[in-house]
């Protein structure tokens, strides 16, 4: 849903194809993954007939994990790497994690640290019936996230542009450079007004760069 309006803002040379996980809006009654490796063999099966064509990837927060281990997985499986991938909002994969465990939390505990890193709306915080469709989908994504193992592999070929907040709590602008580790091409740092949610109350300025970007790659394509 947080994508539903980048068609209009992006090129028209560029077609936006969300892909909306299990658990959430119209797949609410499907589990969600717990674990990474299943779900980037299920998105892979699932965009494969429509990489016939030149594709970027964009990936906020976990998404970046997703987005960076499924250009890894099409490049080992299939021989096709993206022309370029945008990660945004999470630490580069090999650093390791020391944040608190969040997934196994008690109730009350989760909830609050979900009010510390403003995530989730107010209005959605403090309706219990509400909470109780989030809270399973929340604690999956948190154990997705912190059961993940970085395995070394050589770089990706394609450029990458790591976006985030320059007032997110969670991740620093040095953690977001360490992603040039992980090309052998171009590689870009934007910061942008905000905190981790940052693409939403910047969301021009993001778009704005990402259309730039995006179209510097199809004429050097």
């Amino acid at each position: 849903m947080i994508f539903r309006n980048w068609p209009e803002q992006i090129p028209r040379s560029v077609a936006v194809c969300p892909v909306q996980l299990p658990g959430r809006v119209g797949r609410l009654r499907e589990a969600p993954f717990t674990r990474l490796l299943p779900l980037i063999e299920a998105v892979s099966s699932a965009i494969l007939p429509d990489l016939d064509r030149p594709f970027a990837l964009f990936g906020h927060s976990m998404g970046a994990l997703i987005c960076f281990e499924l250009a890894r997985h099409l490049r080992r499986e299939h021989g096709l790497e993206p022309a370029q991938i945008f990660v945004s909002a999470h630490r580069a994969p090999h650093l390791e994690e020391l944040g608190q465990r969040v997934y196994d939390l008690p109730e009350p505990e989760l909830i609050a640290f979900l009010r510390h890193i403003s995530g989730t709306p107010k209005e959605v915080l403090e309706h219990p019936e509400l909470m109780q469709l989030v809270i399973p989908i929340i604690r999956a994504d948190f154990e997705l996230i912190q059961t993940y193992e970085y395995r070394d592999e050589p770089p990706l070929d394609c450029p990458i542009s790591a976006l985030t907040g320059i007032e997110d709590p969670d991740v620093t602008v040095e953690q977001m450079t360490a992603w040039c580790h992980h090309t052998t091409g171009a590689f870009t740092v934007r910061t942008f007004p905000g905190d981790h949610f940052y693409l939403n109350s910047a969301q021009p300025l993001l778009l704005g760069a990402l259309s730039q970007d995006l179209q510097r790659r199809l004429n050097e394509l």
